[in-house]
């Protein structure tokens, strides 16, 4: 039984679990690591309180427990079973005597999710199994899921500078990762034009 630290918030320094037939059974599996965790939240800043969060390929949900530690509300979303099933395990565990809603736990496919969400998010974490085209598949139904001002946290096997209409505004690489913080532009304002002046 393999074990994660959270790093940061209300529950630093709790343990989320990985059991050994989780990593036997979900390959693809890749908890982000501690270092990269922290860079993360550097990033984003260590209070979410209010944020709306949905970590889209939840995995160990390390990602969400961090989230959900400085305070957002996070939906998690995983369809493996094993995943799934530890993923309820360690909600359980972290949330005693905390507000249930403040975690939300979905096993279902990424694409069948999506276009059921009804009120769109805030922040997303977005860490899909490598070299099966996940991102490339999921960019047209982002706008429907993510506030325009919202912010992405992508980890892929290539540098990712552009999703949907997310740029990357932070990056860095561990190892064979590469992990970027991607937001909207802020739309440009036109010059005003005066009205012309009536004799």
């Amino acid at each position: 039984m393999a074990q994660i630290r959270i790093t940061g918030g209300e529950w630093r320094s709790r343990l989320v679990k990985v059991s050994d037939q989780q990593q036997a059974q979900a390959q693809a599996l890749r908890p982000t690591p501690d270092r990269v965790r922290v860079t993360l939240f550097n990033w984003l800043g260590h209070d979410l309180s209010g944020l709306r969060c949905l970590d889209l390929f939840a995995g160990s949900g390390i990602l969400g427990f961090e989230a959900a530690s400085r305070g957002a509300q996070v939906t998690f979303v995983e369809q493996a079973p094993v995943c799934f099933r530890q993923l309820q395990q360690n909600a359980a565990a972290l949330r005693s005597g905390q507000n249930s809603a403040q975690l939300e736990l979905i096993r279902a496919d990424a694409l069948k999710f999506l276009p059921s969400v009804r009120q769109p998010y805030d922040l997303l974490f977005l860490d899909p199994p490598y070299h099966q085209g996940w991102l490339e598949k999921i960019a047209p139904l982002l706008t429907h899921v993510a506030r325009p001002d919202a912010r992405l946290y992508v980890e892929a096997e290539h540098a990712v500078d552009v999703l949907g209409p997310w740029r990357s505004v932070k990056r860095a690489q561990a190892g064979q990762v590469f992990y970027q913080l991607l937001e909207q532009p802020c739309p440009t304002e036109s010059p005003s034009i005066p009205a012309p002046s009536i004799p």
